[in-house]
C-alpha cells in the first residue's frame, strides 16, 4: 500500500468551489465591517455573507443526508476551510460555531432529536447554532473530578423539565442575528452539584425564544473582529427533559468529540491565514526595493525567511489533512492527532505571520498592509477552542500517562489508545 496525497475529483471540486466563493464573496467582508465600532454590529454585518454560505451548501455540509444535509467528510471540510480562511476568518467561525452547536445532536442525539433539531438548518434561512461551553471563570477544568469546582452551570431536573442556571462567555454565535439569540444553543452543564462531571456532565439544547436566556455582554476581541463572543446567562431557563442529549455523564465524551472535530479545521484555518501573509510578503519582496538598488527578494536573508514561511505552511497543511483523514477513519475516537494538530498549527501560525511582518518591515505593523490584521487573527488560535496550555497539552499529557499509550500508533495510522 502506498501513500497518496493526490486529491480526487470531488475533493478538488470542494476546494475550487471554496476558493471561488472566498474570492468572489468573502473578499467583501473586510470593507463591510471596517466602519463599524461595536463587535455586535460587525457580527450582524456578516449576515448577508453567511446567507450566501448557506445558499452555497456549506451549512448543509455539517448535517447527515437523512436529515436533509449534504455532508462533507472532515477532509473535505478542511480543504474548504483553508481557502475560506485565507480570505476571511469571521464567516468561517460562524459556520464552525454552528457545527459545534450541532455536533452533539448529530453524533449523540436520539432519532427523535435529530429529526426535530437538524432539518431546520438545511433550509434557506441563515440559522445559527452555538455551544455554550466556557464558564465565566474559565473552561480548562470543566472535567475536574472535584464537584465543588469546574463547571458551575447546572441543570436541575424537575419532572419532565430541566431548569438551567449559570453563565457562559465566548459563546460563538449565541446572540444570533440582531441580538435575537441563536436558533439553538447546546449548553454544557451538570445535573447534580454533588456529583463529579464524570457522572453529571450533560448537554441540553435550548431553542431561541426560551425565557430566561439573556445576552449580558459582548467581548471585543483584537482579532476575528466580526466573530460573535457574547456572555450568556441562563436564569431559571426551562426546557423539556427531551432536550437533554444522552444521559448525565455522557457530556464528557460529547465535549471531547466536538472539540476534536474542530482541530483539523482550525489547523486549516491557520494555514489559510499563513498563506495570506506569505502571498503578501512574497509579492512585496518581488516588487519593492525599500529605496535600495534591488528588489528585497534578491537578498539572501529575505529569501531564506520566505523559504522558512513556505516550509511551515506545507507542514501544517499536511498535518491538518492527516488529522482530518484520521478523524474520518476512526470516527473521531482518536484525539491524539487532533490535539497535536491544533497546538502545532496554531502556534506555528503566530511565528510564521510574525516572520512575514519582519520581512515587510514597519509597514507590516500598521494599516498599510494586511499583515497586522492577519497577526491579530492568528494570535487567537492558540488560546481559543480549548487553549493549548490549559486544555490541549493537558489532554496529551493525560494520554501519555496511561499504561496503554502507544506512541507509534499514529505513525502506523492506527487508533491511539490511552485517551
Amino acid at each position: 500500500m502506498t501513500l497518496d496525497f493526490t486529491l480526487d475529483a470531488d475533493q478538488m471540486a470542494v476546494r475550487t468551489q471554496a476558493r471561488q466563493f472566498a474570492e468572489g464573496v468573502l473578499s467583501g467582508v473586510e470593507a463591510a465591517i471596517a466602519p463599524l465600532a461595536k463587535p455586535e454590529e460587525r457580527f450582524y454585518a456578516l449576515r448577508p455573507f453567511f446567507q450566501q454560505m448557506v445558499d452555497a451548501g456549506f451549512v448543509k455540509a455539517l448535517i447527515p443526508a437523512e436529515y436533509g444535509g449534504a455532508p462533507f467528510s472532515s477532509l473535505q471540510f478542511v480543504l474548504a476551510v483553508e481557502e475560506i480562511a485565507r480570505v476571511d476568518v469571521n464567516v468561517a467561525s460562524a459556520v464552525l460555531g454552528t457545527g459545534l452547536g450541532l455536533y452533539p445532536i448529530v453524533h449523540f442525539g436520539s432519532e427523535e432529536q435529530k429529526k426535530r433539531f437538524l432539518p431546520p438548518f438545511c433550509g434557506s434561512d441563515p440559522k445559527l447554532a452555538a455551544i455554550a461551553y466556557t464558564e465565566v471563570t474559565g473552561g480548562a477544568n470543566y472535567d475536574n473530578p472535584d464537584p465543588k469546582v469546574g463547571l458551575q452551570t447546572f441543570a436541575r431536573i424537575e419532572g419532565e423539565e430541566i431548569v438551567l442556571n449559570g453563565a457562559k462567555h465566548y459563546t460563538t454565535n449565541a446572540s444570533g442575528w440582531e441580538g435575537k439569540g441563536a436558533d439553538l444553543i447546546s449548553v454544557v452543564c451538570r445535573t447534580d452539584p454533588a456529583k463529579p462531571p464524570q457522572e453529571s456532565l450533560a448537554i441540553v439544547v435550548v431553542e431561541r425564544g426560551t425565557p430566561g436566556v439573556e445576552i449580558t455582554g459582548m467581548i471585543d476581541t483584537i482579532g476575528h473582529r466580526a466573530t460573535n463572543s457574547p456572555r450568556v446567562e441562563f436564569k431559571d431557563v426551562r426546557v423539556p427533559l427531551a432536550n437533554m442529549i444522552g444521559q448525565p455523564g455522557d457530556g464528557m465524551k460529547m465535549v471531547k468529540g466536538a472539540f476534536s472535530w474542530t482541530c483539523a479545521p482550525i489547523g486549516a484555518a491557520c494555514v489559510g491565514r499563513m498563506r495570506a501573509a506569505f502571498e503578501y510578503a512574497y509579492e512585496f519582496a518581488k516588487t519593492d526595493n525599500r529605496g535600495g538598488p534591488h528588489p528585497v527578494i534578491e537578498y539572501q536573508n529575505a529569501g531564506y525567511m520566505l523559504a522558512d514561511i513556505k516550509m511551515r505552511i506545507e507542514a501544517a497543511r499536511y498535518l491538518s489533512w492527516k488529522a482530518a483523514d484520521h478523524f474520518d477513519k476512526t470516527g473521531g475516537l482518536d484525539r491524539e492527532l487532533a490535539n497535536i494538530t491544533k497546538v502545532y498549527a496554531s502556534e506555528l501560525s503566530v511565528q510564521t505571520v510574525y516572520d512575514a511582518m519582519r520581512l515587510v518591515g514597519v509597514d507590516g505593523y500598521g494599516d498599510k498592509t494586511p499583515i497586522a490584521a492577519i497577526m491579530q487573527d492568528v494570535l487567537c488560535f492558540p488560546v481559543y477552542d480549548g487553549g493549548n496550555m490549559g486544555v490541549r497539552r493537558r489532554q496529551l499529557h493525560e494520554m501519555f500517562m496511561e499504561p496503554s499509550y502507544d506512541h507509534l500508533a499514529l505513525a502506523e495510522n492506527r487508533l491511539s489508545t490511552g485517551n
